[in-house]
């Protein structure tokens, strides 16, 4: 058990390396600028390329790799993050600092998938959830301390030493993944267009939409963070550097909390978490000017905004429970898309009608969420046959999987249970 915990300690590692890797550009931009003698819109496509091609390729990356030793996965994967921070700390090339953001991009979508399916087979069904979620806590780390620390060391440091920092954190991750992961061979691995068979239900696009939707609730408030405290609360760098260390550690706790709401309800956390981004975004609406009450409301907002990942990729998961690392690169490349979506909106917001009028951007989203979630379990869609006869059984597998666990959550097992699960669901589980 204790091996089990170490290994699902460096999943979470690794994650905390990727989203270092990930998000730490965004920090040191204007000194890549300078170094490498760009202009700040040409340094910025540094972070822009990275979102766009995980979007874009995540699902299809994971396919690919759906017939290799998970483990073999993993560690190739994380090693590609290691080799790029190296280039990145070596390099005075704008164009191979950006080929070495798109390639570690491709490997993304497929540790991020088959880490939290890897996490969860580990332990047992009713510990899938507690396992996804401290794998997710590497997100909210890294945010907190990768992402700050990262352009503290190329602020008082050099540029070069901030990459060789991630560097470092990937490379422990990768012989972490060595020494602790276990060989994972695919046994009976499921054809691409079994896995892809999943996209042909209504009712996976109503929860991809909605997905799309509460992300771009989050970002298109939370992409401005620094504009909102500075232009509507009047912070200066001092104050708002805090806030954004605060919001990150909050978020390490909301990201448990949310974990245990899933175990007890999926569907009644999922369907409450935009309603509680509403309510963030009216709260920061109206302290928004008052130092004192919006420092509160920060901390209030971090704590809800870190249940977005783990409250979304469980809500997808119970939606693909039969092809779960397939459904795991969805989650990823779709909440990209509404990363994109979020800040697009939120951008051209900020720049017509000013910071506090942002709040409004991710309410109008949230509530859109709410309204696609209840049309998801309102329509009461049918659900399918078995992607393969003789695969009885992988649901609950899959689910585990995916995290999904709990009274609440049967509808996504029954997916591959065959006659006698479709029926018990269409009486209660959706």
């Amino acid at each position: 058990m204790r091996k089990t915990s170490l290994t699902v300690l460096v999943l979470a590692l690794g994650v905390f390396g990727i989203i270092t890797t990930e998000m730490g550009m965004v920090g040191v931009l204007p000194q890549v600028s300078a170094e490498l003698g760009v202009t700040p819109s040409a340094a910025g496509w540094l972070v822009g390329v990275f979102a766009l091609v995980i979007a874009v390729s995540g699902p299809f990356t994971t396919l690919l790799a759906s017939g290799v030793d998970r483990k073999k996965v993993l560690a190739a994967a994380i090693a590609v993050f290691a080799l790029s921070n190296a280039v990145y700390a070596l390099t005075t090339q704008y164009e191979v600092m950006l080929a070495f953001r798109v390639v570690p991009a491709l490997f993304h979508p497929v540790f991020f998938a088959v880490a939290l399916a890897t996490a969860a087979r580990l332990v047992p069904a009713k510990d899938a959830t507690r396992a996804t979620t401290t794998v997710f806590a590497g997100v909210t780390v890294g945010f907190a301390f990768g992402v700050p620390l990262t352009s503290y060391l190329a602020e008082h440091l050099s540029l070069a030493s901030a990459f060789w920092f991630g560097a470092l954190v990937n490379l422990i991750a990768f012989l972490g993944i060595l020494r602790f992961v276990p060989s994972m061979p695919v046994g009976q691995r499921l054809s691409y267009g079994a896995q892809l068979n999943v996209l042909r239900r209504p009712r996976m696009w109503l929860t991809i939409t909605s997905v799309v939707l509460v992300f771009a609730a989050m970002f298109s408030v939370y992409g401005y963070f620094a504009e909102y405290l500075g232009q509507v609360t009047h912070m200066d760098g001092t104050w708002v550097s805090a806030m954004l260390m605060a919001f990150g550690i909050v978020m390490i706790l909301g990201n448990f909390a949310f974990g245990s709401l899933l175990r007890r309800s999926l569907v009644g956390t999922a369907v409450a978490y935009p309603v509680l981004c509403l309510a963030v975004y009216v709260l920061l609406y109206a302290v928004g000017p008052l130092l004192a009450p919006m420092v509160l409301a920060v901390l209030i907002w971090g704590a809800v905004h870190s249940g977005g990942l783990v409250v979304s990729q469980s809500w997808l998961g119970r939606d693909a429970s039969d092809a779960p690392e397939f459904g795991n690169s969805l989650f990823i490349s779709f909440s990209n898309l509404g990363i994109t979506l979020g800040t697009a909106v939120g951008g051209w917001v900020l720049a017509e009608c000013g910071a506090r009028q942002l709040a409004w951007v991710g309410s109008g989203f949230a509530l859109a969420a709410v309204m696609v979630m209840g049309l998801r379990l309102r329509l009461r869609l049918p659900l399918p046959l078995p992607l393969e006869r003789g695969g009885e059984g992988r649901g609950a597998e899959g689910a585990a999987a995916l995290g999904v666990t709990g009274d609440a959550d049967v509808a996504g097992v029954a997916d591959v249970a065959g006659d006698a699960g479709v029926e018990s669901v269409r009486r209660g589980g959706q």
